[in-house]
């Protein structure tokens, strides 16, 4: 059912939801916003529709060059030259720094892990939200971080004596003992507004940010080390810390600085009803009411916001500190339409457009808050762009919000973007899309897996690429990661906005997270992804271990580390000396990722899950990683590595294993021995229609397999 609103046709939930919860306590007239969100898509979706249109231009004439050179040689220099000859590859203007303000510490200051969550689960969505502060013992013990998988049954003594004598040796190293080591103290004390561990003060006294009880006997200690708070917990009626020395409980780590919650990449919207469940739970953690009571143990639990945690300062008087991560709301990109609303000319509404208009009139809710805990503290709305196409689509997006703003009564640039640098010209052409919105702007992150999808599509007539794992080892991937930062620092990022890296994609092996993931500090990223809680506590060491200010103060200085010609390197098979053997293990591998996700994205709207692959290893899937597994088969099936009845086959053979690896699950439909259910065909769609998808995205595929299964109910 739809009704009319200023010449829009809006279901009836959608617009029920918007003027029923939505509206009320914004104080914005629901007659004003339907006026002024009518006037924005009139306006602005036949402009968002140009945009497509030039992207798929671009697109032709980008194919037709590499068909006509694909016999000789790849000459960097002439591919540069037609670049900029037909308008992708922009040449970049004088020097500026972003305008950004208003932007909260823990996006502007503070280094820190960063959780990306689905919005349409709101258990998800709360536990990225309380992940603000998370146990370093629990970290430990309950993953493979110290090497090995926790032990079945209950509590095990010497794990937990081995987990108690890897945190003592984290904050010898963090917060350092004038004369003493934390694993020998028996006593810490508050005196004259200083601590003291066994009468000896910290090396750097200024570590110490507060303390809750009896100063002479704290029940917990509040340090601060790179930005970041650690919290000693005392209790001698704690398991553990009655049998500690110092009766030191708990280490309680500030962990996830920020969360984005997404409306996009992680969850399957395909209607109102979908948005409008999406929207509902953005709404209850803007006002911080949202709760979720689910089965643990075969016991019911309630989930809420935490509240804010309250200190006394080293002086006594009374302290506070943020309870929640900073909350980001990532929109769709440019590319989706949705019948959740209706044009004036019957066409469905560009969906990025009703997410600038609803999630930033939702995020009014925090702002207007009275009392009780706050989202933003400077009163900015932060959201995330994704899957942008150069500084043209940025510009579009600026305006977008600019317009939402005016409509809302928002003070200009309230709203903050954040630009994903995962689309090919958005990379080649980085320091222009900023400039683009260098009012607003507050977050740049690489993504290596759309940006390698994107890569594919862009050069699919090139020739066959290399097998994906030695894709990460060409040049571009350097010369990406790199070029993000040192543009961003070129930019005044530094001190202002997020410069971020990608995901931890092994939710399991977090010892290997800890081994790897330090890269992303180091590498002068304020901020890097992780796929739970638990994760972001353990990434939290990295930054106390690393100081991103003063990495980002030394690479400022060194100018760019890579150049263009890097970036333009076509990642395709320098010799293709493959074996049959390998080439059925590369298709098998990319067709079994993308039948597990996308058998749940169909049959059960999950949007993103953890899937197991070939060797049985848990992968967080999402649209980026269907996209690059789709394109590169696709590819290989383009250039004749790999035939059609092949790809059916494997389709097939590795439709049973999924069946297998989902057995357990009583929601889940097996794709075998029949072969003919709506997921498996749009598995397979999207590698045979892969280089027909624009862009060589998995949305459109995949909107339609999900509203078809949604229609028989």
């Amino acid at each position: 059912m739809q009704v009319d609103r200023k010449g829009l046709k809006v279901a009836a939930e959608l617009a029920d939801f918007l003027e029923a919860r939505a509206l009320p306590g914004t104080g914005v007239d629901p007659d004003d916003f339907w006026t002024g969100f009518a006037a924005i898509l009139t306006d602005m979706a036949p402009e968002n529709r140009a945009l497509l249109a030039r992207r798929g231009a671009l697109q032709s004439q980008i194919d037709a060059w590499h068909l006509s050179h694909r016999d000789g040689l790849h000459d960097p220099a002439a591919y540069r030259a037609f670049l900029e000859s037909i308008g992708y590859l922009l040449p970049e203007g004088p020097e500026f720094r972003i305008e950004t303000a208003n932007v909260d510490p823990e996006i502007a200051q503070v280094a820190g892990p960063q959780l990306v969550v689905p919005v349409t689960n709101a258990r998800y969505a709360l536990n990225a939200a309380n992940a603000r502060w998370g146990s370093l013992y629990d970290a430990l013990y309950g993953t493979d971080a110290m090497g090995s998988p926790p032990p079945p049954g209950g509590y095990e003594r010497g794990r937990g004596a081995r987990v108690v004598t890897r945190v003592r040796v984290f904050l010898d190293e963090a917060f350092p003992i004038q004369g003493a080591s934390h694993g020998d103290v028996r006593r810490y004390v508050v005196k004259d507004g200083a601590l003291l561990v066994d009468d000896l003060p910290l090396v750097d006294p200024a570590q110490f940010a507060g303390y809750r009880g009896n100063p002479r006997a704290p029940d917990g200690v509040l340090l601060v080390h790179n930005g970041l708070h650690v919290e000693l917990v005392f209790d001698r009626a704690h398991p553990i810390g009655a049998r500690d020395q110092a009766l030191l409980a708990d280490v309680i780590l500030e962990s996830a600085l920020s969360a984005i919650i997404d409306c996009e990449d992680s969850v399957a919207c395909v209607d109102a009803e979908d948005k409008v469940a999406a929207y509902a739970n953005w709404l209850g953690l803007m006002q911080g009411d949202l709760e979720d009571t689910f089965q643990k143990n075969g016991r019911p639990m309630t989930r809420r916001l935490n509240p804010d945690r309250d200190w006394l300062a080293p002086d006594g008087t009374p302290k506070s500190l943020k309870g929640r991560a900073l909350l980001w709301v990532r929109n769709v990109g440019h590319l989706m339409t949705t019948p959740a609303i209706l044009l004036p000319d019957g066409s469905e509404a560009p969906e990025g457009l009703m997410d600038a208009a609803v999630t930033v009139l939702i995020g009014m809710h925090d702002l207007k808050k009275h009392q009780g805990p706050r989202n933003s503290e400077t009163g900015a709305i932060y959201v995330v762009k994704p899957k942008m196409h150069g500084p043209d689509e940025v510009a579009f997006a600026d305006r977008t919000f600019a317009r939402v703003e005016a409509m809302l009564g928002l003070p200009a640039n309230s709203v903050k973007l954040g630009l994903m640098d995962e689309e090919r010209r958005t990379s080649v052409n980085l320091k222009e899309s900023i400039r683009a919105a260098k009012g607003r702007v507050a977050f740049i992150n690489t993504g290596f897996l759309d940006r390698t999808g994107d890569e594919i599509h862009t050069s699919m007539e090139a020739g066959p690429f290399s097998r994906k794992d030695f894709i990460k080892r060409k040049g571009w991937i350097g010369a990406y990661e790199s070029l993000n930062v040192d543009i961003g620092l070129e930019c005044g990022f530094a001190g202002r906005a997020q410069i971020g890296k990608g995901m931890w994609a092994m939710p399991d092996l977090m010892a290997a997270m800890l081994d790897q993931k330090i890269d992303h500090p180091r590498a002068g990223a304020s901020c890097a992804w992780v796929p739970s809680p638990t994760a972001a506590t353990l990434h939290a060491l990295h930054y106390h271990k690393v100081d991103v200010r003063a990495v980002q103060e030394r690479l400022a200085k060194g100018g760019r580390r890579a150049h263009l010609e890097a970036l333009l390197e076509v990642p395709l098979a320098a010799y293709r000396l493959w074996t049959p053997a390998q080439i059925a293990r590369e298709v098998e591998n990319n067709a079994q990722g993308i039948l597990g996700y996308v058998v749940r994205w169909v049959d059960q709207g999950i949007g993103a899950s953890k899937v197991p692959d070939l060797n049985d290893v848990g992968l967080m899937e999402d649209r980026a990683t269907c996209r690059i597994s789709a394109q590169h088969i696709a590819n290989w099936l383009h250039h004749g590595i790999v035939g059609g009845q092949e790809v059916d086959a494997t389709l097939r053979k590795m439709a049973e294993v999924v069946d297998r690896q989902n057995a357990g699950d009583a929601a889940y439909k097996p794709m075998a021995p029949g072969f003919d259910g709506i997921a498996f065909k749009a598995a397979r769609d999207l590698i045979l229609e892969g280089r027909a998808q624009p862009s060589g995205y998995t949305e459109p595929i995949l909107h339609a397999a999900r509203a078809r299964v949604k229609a028989r109910g």
